[in-house]
Order: C-alpha cells, then sequence, then structure tokens
C-alpha cells in the first residue's frame, strides 16, 4: 500500500485503480460480508479471494523500489522513513481505541508492545506496516547481496517456513520438532505473515515484474490467473476441511495467483490517479475506526438487525463511510497543503533546448532505415553529445530503446542512478579494479584488447562484456588477425560475452579508397566470426556500424546498430552525403538572451585585443554566452552569428568566456530579453550545428560534446 515512484511518467492507472479494490478486499477480511448468509462463500471471499489484496500492496512496493538497478540507498530510506511515520501517525490514531480495549491491561506489557511494534501491529490491522518495512529491509539486502534468481530462492524458503506457521500449521504441529519450533517463533511474533516470511517473497516477484525479465501476454496473464486461482482455491477448501489453517494469509499458490494477477493490472493504461492512491490508503488505514464508529452509532439509534445482524449491509457501511471519509480528508489535504513550486531550469541566461519529438522521429527513422531484427543501441557518452544524458535516454527507454553505450563506467552509473534499466555498454576503458562495480550495476564492459581481458577475468568477478576486434582502426580491440587469443577469451570463466564488434573508422567516406579499406575491415570482422562458428563457439550480438555505418552499409547483418550523432538528427559535416540519408531532424537549440544593447560608434573598438573595429556607427548586442559554455573562440569576428528576429547577426570581436557581442545594426525592434538562437532550426536559413561547427574548422560531434555543463537543459 506504501511505495515509492521511481518513474511518475508510465502509465500505471491499472495499479491505482486495483489498490481501492484490493483495501476494500481488506475492509471485507475485517467485516465478513456473507457471514450471516453463506459460511462456504464468507470464507471463499475473505479467505481466499481478498488474500490477493495484501501480496498486491508487497509486490507494488517492491515494483517501483526493489530492483536490480535501483541502487540508490536514499530510495530504500525513503520508503521506510515514509512507511515510520505513517506507522506512527496510526499508531496515535488508535490510541483511543488501544485504551478503549483495555490494550495497556495486558501481561507483560512491555514486551508485548515491542513484539507488536515490531512485528503485529497495536491494532488488527497495523501489521502491514512494520512488514512493509522489515519486507522492504531484507529484500533490499538479497538483492544487493545475491543475483536476482539466488534472492527470490532465499525468499521462498522464509516463504514455506512462514507457510507451514499458517495455512500448513496442522502439519507441522502434529511434529515435536517443527511444534517446538513454532512454538519459540509464536512467542516473538503471534503469527508468521510477517516482515521476514511473508513479505520479501511479493517484492521481489515485485521488482522482478518491472526488470520485464519474464513478459507475457494479456491473455496468457489471464489464464494463468484462472488456473493459479482454482488451484488456490482447491488448496484452501482442503486445508479448511481438514482444518489444517492456523491462519489462512498464506497459500502455496498465492504466489504465482499475485503474480500473474499484477501482470493483469499492468495491461490497462491510462492517466495516474493520484487521489485514488491517496483514497486507498485512508480506506485501509481508517477503516477499522469505521467499523467502531458504525458499531456505536447503530447501537445509539437501536439498528442492529438493519446494519450488523446483516454482515452484508454491514460490509457496505463500512465501505462507504471510510470511502466518504477517505475522500474528504484528500480534498482538505489536497486544498491545504503547500504547493510544491516546480524547478525551472534558468532560461535567463543561456541554454540549450531539446525537442523531444525530434528526438522520437530520429530514432523512428534510423529503426526504418536498420535490417530487420536489428535494433538501435544509442549511444549517450558525452551527456549525450551535449544533449543531456537524463533527458535523452529516459526519454529513449520510453521509445522502446532498451540498448545504450557510454564512453566511461561513470557515465553508466549515472544512467542507472537515472533509472535507465537497459543494457548499458561501456566503450571505452575501466579499470580493472572496479570490476565489482560493473557486477553491481550490471554494466557491460568492453575489452580493449587481450591483456586487458586477462586481468579482468583475474578479478574473480563474474562481468557482461563485449569483445572489441580491431579490424585496422588500431586504436581498442583484439586484432582480428590474433585469432588464437580471440578464441582464448571465450574460454575465461569470469568473462560472461554478451557482444563483438568493431569500428569502421572510415565509413563517414564516399572515397573509393576509403570504401574499399571499409570493406575490408567488414571481411575481416566476419572471418573471426566464420572461425568461431567453425570452432563451435556461441556467436553474441554482433555491432559494426555507427551512425555513417548505417547510412553508408545499410544491409549489414547485425544485431545492433550504434547511432550517435544520427540520433541526434545532424551530420557531423554539412557537406556529408551518405548512400541512405534518413529524414533526420535536429534535437539540440542552443540559446541565449540579449542583456545588453548599446550604440557603438564608427572607429571604436569592441572586445580584448581590440581585435574589431567598427567601421561605420552600428549596434551592438551582447550575448551571456562564451567559451565557457562550449562556443569556440575561433568562431569570434563574424566567422559566424546568431539568428534574432528571424534575422542573422554576426558575432563581432572576440568570443569571452561569458559573453559574446552580436552586430543588430540592421535589425529593428529588437529589446532586452529577446532570444537568440546560436544553435537550431529557427530562422531561415538555419543556423545548423554542421555548418558553425565548419566555421570552427571541427566537426558537429566535437562542437556539441563542448556543450558546458553549467547550461541547462530545457525540454520541449
Amino acid at each position: 500500500m506504501v511505495c515509492m515512484r521511481n518513474n511518475e511518467n508510465k502509465n500505471y492507472s491499472g495499479i491505482d485503480c486495483f489498490r481501492l479494490i484490493a483495501a476494500l478486499f481488506i475492509v471485507a477480511i475485517h467485516t465478513s460480508p456473507l457471514a450471516s448468509f453463506c459460511e462456504t462463500g464468507d470464507f471463499i471471499l475473505t479467505r481466499v479471494i481478498a488474500r490477493v489484496a495484501v501480496p498486491f500492496f508487497f509486490m507494488t512496493s517492491g515494483f517501483f523500489l526493489i530492483s536490480r538497478y535501483t541502487y540508490d540507498n536514499k530510495k530504500l530510506g525513503i520508503f521506510i522513513k515514509k512507511t515510520a511515520l505513517l506507522y506512527g501517525a496510526a499508531i496515535l490514531l488508535y490510541l483511543p481505541v488501544n485504551l478503549y480495549m483495555g490494550y495497556f491491561k495486558m501481561d507483560n506489557l512491555l514486551p508485548n508492545m515491542i513484539k507488536d511494534l515490531v512485528f503485529d501491529g497495536t491494532l488488527y490491522h497495523l501489521w502491514y506496516l512494520p512488514a512493509s518495512i522489515m519486507g522492504a529491509a531484507v529484500s533490499w539486502v538479497l538483492v544487493k547481496k545475491l543475483d536476482f534468481p539466488k534472492a527470490l530462492t532465499v525468499a521462498s524458503v522464509l516463504y514455506l517456513i512462514g507457510l507451514f506457521g499458517d495455512s500448513y500449521y496442522g502439519i507441522s504441529e502434529k511434529i515435536s520438532c517443527l511444534s517446538s519450533f513454532y512454538g519459540s517463533m509464536f512467542q516473538i511474533s503471534d503469527y508468521t505473515r510477517n516482515g521476514i516470511f511473508f513479505a520479501p517473497i511479493f517484492f521481489l516477484l515485485g521488482g522482478l515484474i518491472a526488470e520485464e525479465r519474464c513478459k507475457i501476454t494479456f491473455e496468457k496473464s489471464v489464464w494463468g490467473f484462472i488456473i493459479s486461482f482454482l488451484l488456490m482455491l482447491g488448496e484452501a477448501l482442503i486445508l479448511h476441511h481438514f482444518q489444517l489453517q492456523r491462519h489462512d494469509s498464506m497459500y502455496l499458490f498465492l504466489l504465482p495467483c499475485s503474480w500473474f494477477l499484477f501482470r493483469m493490472i499492468l495491461f490497462f493504461k491510462g492517466k495516474r490517479l493520484v487521489n485514488l492512491r491517496t483514497v486507498s490508503l485512508l480506506v485501509y488505514l481508517i477503516h477499522p475506526m469505521m467499523i467502531l464508529v458504525i458499531r456505536i452509532t447503530v447501537k445509539l439509534l437501536h439498528l442492529q438487525n438493519l446494519l450488523i445482524e446483516n454482515s452484508l449491509l454491514h460490509y457496505f457501511a463500512v465501505c462507504v463511510s471510510s470511502i466518504l471519509f477517505s475522500v474528504a480528508i484528500t480534498a482538505l489535504w489536497n486544498r491545504c497543503k503547500f504547493k510544491k513550486e516546480k524547478h525551472c531550469p534558468d532560461t535567463g541566461r543561456a541554454y540549450i533546448e531539446i525537442n523531444l519529438s525530434n528526438l522520437a522521429h530520429n530514432a523512428a527513422a534510423l529503426q526504418k532505415a536498420m535490417p530487420k531484427d536489428c535494433k538501435l543501441m544509442a549511444v549517450v557518452k558525452r551527456e549525450a553529445y551535449g544533449h543531456g544524458a537524463f533527458e535523452i535516454a529516459s526519454n529513449l527507454e520510453k521509445l522502446g530503446v532498451d540498448a545504450f553505450a557510454t564512453a566511461t563506467i561513470d557515465e553508466a552509473i549515472c544512467l542507472r542512478k537515472y533509472g535507465i534499466r537497459g543494457e548499458i555498454l561501456i566503450l571505452g576503458y575501466t579499470d580493472v579494479l572496479r570490476a565489482s562495480e560493473l557486477k553491481k550495476y550490471h554494466l557491460t564492459q568492453t575489452l580493449i584488447d587481450f591483456d586487458y581481458a586477462r586481468a579482468l577475468n583475474s578479478r574473480g568477478i563474474a562481468v557482461k562484456v563485449h569483445l572489441k576486434i580491431d579490424t585496422g582502426m588500431h586504436r581498442l580491440g583484439i586484432p582480428a588477425e590474433n585469432f588464437p587469443q580471440i578464441k582464448k577469451v571465450f574460454s575465461m570463466k569470469n568473462l560472461k560475452i554478451c557482444g563483438m564488434f568493431t569500428h569502421l573508422c572510415c565509413a563517414d567516406s564516399t572515397d573509393a579508397e576509403d570504401i574499399a579499406f571499409t570493406e575490408i575491415q567488414i571481411g575481416r570482422f566476419y572471418s573471426v566470426v566464420d572461425e568461431l562458428k567453425d570452432c563451435g563457439i556461441p556467436i553474441p550480438k554482433l555491432h559494426i556500424q555507427s551512425s555513417y555505418g548505417l547510412m553508408n552499409y545499410p544491409n549489414l547483418n547485425c544485431d545492433y546498430v550504434r547511432a550517435g550523432i544520427a540520433l541526434y538528427g545532424i551530420l557531423s559535416a554539412s557537406g556529408d552525403a551518405p548512400v541512405v540519408m534518413p529524414d533526420l531532424r535536429p534535437v539540440l537549440s542552443l540559446k541565449a538572451k540579449v542583456i545588453l544593447i548599446r550604440s557603438v560608434c564608427k572607429g571604436e573598438s569592441i572586445g580584448y585585443g581590440r581585435s574589431f573595429t567598427a567601421d561605420k556607427d552600428c549596434r551592438i548586442a551582447i550575448l551571456p554566452v562564451g567559451y565557457g559554455d562550449g562556443v569556440p573562440r575561433n568562431l569570434s569576428n563574424q566567422k559566424t552569428g546568431v539568428m534574432l528576429r528571424g534575422k542573422f547577426a554576426p558575432i563581432i570581436g572576440r568570443i569571452c568566456m561569458d559573453q559574446l557581442a552580436v552586430d543588430v545594426t540592421e535589425i529593428k525592434d529588437i529589446s532586452l530579453g529577446d532570444t537568440a538562437t546560436l544553435i537550431g532550426s529557427e530562422g531561415v536559413p538555419p543556423v545548423s550545428a554542421p555548418e558553425v561547427a565548419g566555421r570552427a574548422d571541427t566537426i558537429s560531434n566535437e562542437l556539441l560534446c563542448r556543450l558546458g555543463a553549467r547550461l541547462p537543459v530545457i525540454v520541449k
């Protein structure tokens, strides 16, 4: 019921809606709606059907919290803090009820209070909150210390132990050693449905679904739920018939039943229902109070026959009153709470503007150009070529991209902490001393040569790797001609080779000589692949093409295309003419505000070194952006300019670290606060990154990577 949200942008309205249903199931457990009509029917409703409610809440928490990619300990801390505060508030809320029921008159008060606070709750429904805290902590530790299969195994064993203290206790109590074991356990906690034996497995199942390891269709989810529910129903009825249940929260088939149910719920999309989450939580918290209020009220009004003895009407009365009260409290809270001021990046100086529509368009255009079954690997190194790694990677992941490439391990770790779940390949060097981090964050490391592979393997830590083959660039990789070394790498037990690739050093060129060399590179790579096949070595995923590799050699049979510069809608140089040219749209614009306008007389100089002297009276505008933000200094003195009010304004004088000047003499009605475009598609003609890069004697790739970290990123 209490959960952390690591991605509010996804559509989980099905989860939000089922929260209320599950909360009403819990009300049913505590009111027995069918008790006055059919004992068996009430048992099926409250002891079988409604038992999916609490596992659903635990799985929801696990879905958003327990993931092998979620290594930010702050999230666990925040979850525990929020749940503990909620638990404390609930304890205070029910203090009058505890006093009324004589709770503080019990024998051995202090030990029993500790037991209730840690395991059982100070009122019958509050056990869920300490169980959430403990379950989250246990499952988190299991995932951190073990891989997911081992964590699930441990949690399953814990659940099995709990099972024989719950629904299967009738078997345990007949075996003396088990009876003694559970007797001792019940001195610590009244039930085994707690944060140790019950909660962890459902947290982990939620995390398992979040990782999308076991994708199944909606139809299979429905059938899986129906079959597992029927099996759970049969299990419950058999246990009930033979009176084996000490309690009835835990069933063997509750695990698959809950898993398939949660998978079904995820197929329901729509707008997130934040208020419904709050209402559901409040229904859970206050429904025992409503039970008490209704009982007292109907007693005073002499309506026991109507609203107490009729169990179904009693249930509806509790539900309606709980919902109405919860809705009222939610509305009051929304009206009175302080609205958090949204953080808005500063656009008062200079900033980068990212067009996500163009990003989506480019990703689709590149995927269309790829061969069948080939997938996009988004290269997001150096802050996604200056575009902002978080903004680019998170939005690409929403588009279905599940493979990314970075240059360094620290870039990759940042992506994980941003919540990126897909494969992340580190293209560059990582110190082998950081092998444990590669495993911890589930990163994939490039093997840059044979000695490096041997050193990484010697660390004794199992890591995922891609083997790079040097086919002629002579930068990184094992030389293609050194097949014995390549073969030996495949036998290194701590290296899980998931991919193999090379880099085409002149794939951007259409010169005959460069084409011939590129074809030699391609031939060398596939020769290595053929030799591996001949040796009976399974071939991992292959990738050769970068952006230009795709556009000039589109028909290569590979598993990935490493798209970098093309993904961002531009070419490296303005004169490039690849064989296949997808419809690409620039994603990035660089903009700055006019902060000062002044007149300069003929003969006066402007800027450092007096490198520019006005040959006539003119007006200049000062923009608060310079080489400290990544604007190349060699673009000074009219080598390029900006677009202002749809007109071109040349840069005059030397570009400073933090400012530059543009000539706006010919631009009418210019005013302070106007936005100038240094790079972008605004204006005719546009100020394109390749053209600006060309004037700076570089390529678009370098120009964009220069853009400084102090530039805020605005998403449009």
